[in-house]
C-alpha cells in the first residue's frame, strides 16, 4: 500500500523550530518531488516547498524562504522540513505529497500522485 506519513507537527512558540517528516511507503522515492504544502480554513491550499530525489533541486515560496529548509534522505524513504524562526502565520495543518518526475521538482497541487495526511503546526504568539 502506497502511503506518506507527515510527522512532527506541534505548537510552538514564535521564534521556536519544528521538523516536519514526510516517510514514504510502498513506493520508491527516486525521480519523484516530494512537496510541502500547508492550509488554513477558508483558504487555499498553498505548495511551500519541494525538492527532487533524482537531482536535489528545491524549491521555496516566498513566505518560508530563508526560514524553511528541505532535505531528503533517500535511503530512508524520508523527506524532511526544517522549520525555524516560526511566525503565528505559520499556522497550518502541513501536508506532505509525491509527484513522479524526472527531475526538478513541483508544488502543482494537480500534479501530486500521492499525498498524505496532515499535521497540525500551531504557533502562538
Amino acid at each position: 500500500e502506497v502511503q506518506l506519513q507527515a510527522s512532527g507537527g506541534g505548537l510552538v512558540q514564535a521564534g521556536g523550530s519544528l521538523r516536519l517528516s514526510c516517510a514514504a511507503s510502498g513506493f520508491t522515492v527516486d525521480h519523484y518531488s516530494i512537496g510541502w504544502f500547508r492550509q488554513v480554513p477558508g483558504k487555499a491550499r498553498l505548495g511551500i516547498s519541494c525538492i527532487s530525489t533524482t537531482d536535489g533541486s528545491t524549491y521555496y515560496d516566498q513566505s518560508v524562504k530563508g526560514r524553511f529548509a528541505i532535505s531528503r534522505d533517500n535511503a530512508k524513504h524520508t523527506v524532511y522540513l526544517q522549520m525555524n524562526r516560526l511566525k503565528p502565520e505559520d499556522t497550518a495543518v502541513y501536508y506532505c505529497a509525491a509527484a513522479r518526475r524526472l527531475s526538478g521538482c513541483t508544488v502543482r497541487d494537480g500534479t501530486m500522485d500521492y499525498w498524505g495526511k496532515g499535521t497540525q503546526v500551531t504557533v502562538s504568539s
